[in-house]
């Protein structure tokens, strides 16, 4: 595989920061911001959600059956493979707590054949989960993530840059563009960031990992058009962080983009990572959607419910 990395939007010389707000890319955060917004309101929320036993359903050949973990996770289930999309079963980021429980426990999962992870972020990749994952076979992630992940239980880990595909049997998996950032902390900007297609048994999955809008989300349609589309839309407020994010107006915008046919939300509702309320992404998009005649194609998931495309 190629040793170069991409040129991608964010792409740029940084210094040191010399404030807690340039710690962001889009320098959010002042200290007293942070702890009030994220920490303080969120310590003040009662968790909800529960855990389910989940029901996985018996799948014929070219079925799909997805199941929202929460936040950014997803379990993806074939008849013969199970793949596991960003894992993060923490009730706690360090003082960001999880404010709705995931919808089923680590110990509900089936053995899982390929792990999926879109960047090195901490509610992304959770280090703890994926140590305590029945038995990974594969993980495949973004270029400068490997040593990360050496150690975590994998029998094989897969780096990819941008555009590059691993296959094994019968399923493949594409590494696309996003316009969003890689470092996991301060001085490790050489790791790389991206969404997902999955392709197996003649069905594409598209995982948006986190991303802002751009005109690359047109080149995954033209390229390889999912049939499902996992979009990120929380995260979005103020209008700052849609420099690395998007909320509800702007998945509709990636959905035709992509030309897929079923848009599901993600990255809401499990950690407060913004201003806007935990319920408002949700409702503003299922608004935007019967305002566009497009609530046909919005199959919104039940943490911990599978439901078969």
């Amino acid at each position: 595989m190629r040793s170069l990395e991409p040129d991608h939007p964010l792409k740029r010389r940084r210094r040191l920061p010399r404030s807690f707000k340039e710690l962001t890319p889009s320098n959010h955060f002042n200290p007293r911001t942070f702890f009030h917004e994220m920490v303080w309101k969120a310590l003040l929320t009662k968790r909800t959600g529960q855990h389910r036993q989940p029901e996985f359903p018996q799948l014929t050949t070219g079925q799909v059956a997805l199941t929202w973990i929460g936040h950014a996770s997803f379990l993806a289930q074939f008849s013969d493979l199970n793949v596991l999309i960003d894992p993060n079963f923490a009730n706690w980021l360090f003082l960001l707590k999880r404010i709705k429980r995931t919808g089923l426990k680590i110990e509900h999962l089936p053995p899982i054949d390929l792990v999926l992870l879109t960047h090195a972020h901490f509610d992304h990749f959770h280090k703890p989960t994926l140590r305590k994952l029945p038995a990974p076979k594969i993980g495949v992630m973004p270029w400068g993530m490997g040593d990360l992940a050496r150690g975590l239980g994998f029998e094989r880990i897969i780096e990819l840059q941008w555009w590059e595909s691993f296959s094994h049997g019968a399923w493949k998996a594409t590494l696309t563009p996003t316009k969003h950032w890689g470092a996991r902390v301060i001085r490790d900007e050489h790791r790389g960031y991206g969404s997902f297609i999955l392709e197996h048994q003649g069905r594409r999955i598209f995982h948006g990992g986190d991303s802002a809008y751009f005109d690359g989300f047109k080149e995954i349609g033209l390229r390889c058009p999912p049939e499902i589309a996992l979009l990120p839309i929380g995260a979005y407020y103020p209008d700052s962080f849609r420099h690395v994010h998007m909320g509800p107006d702007e998945a509709i915008k990636v959905f035709h983009d992509l030309r897929a046919q079923w848009l599901v939300p993600m990255h809401y509702g499990a950690f407060k990572l913004s201003f806007e309320d935990l319920d408002e992404p949700p409702r503003w998009l299922c608004e935007l959607c019967s305002n566009a005649g497009l609530t046909h194609h919005l199959r919104i998931l039940e943490e911990g419910v599978p439901q078969v495309f």
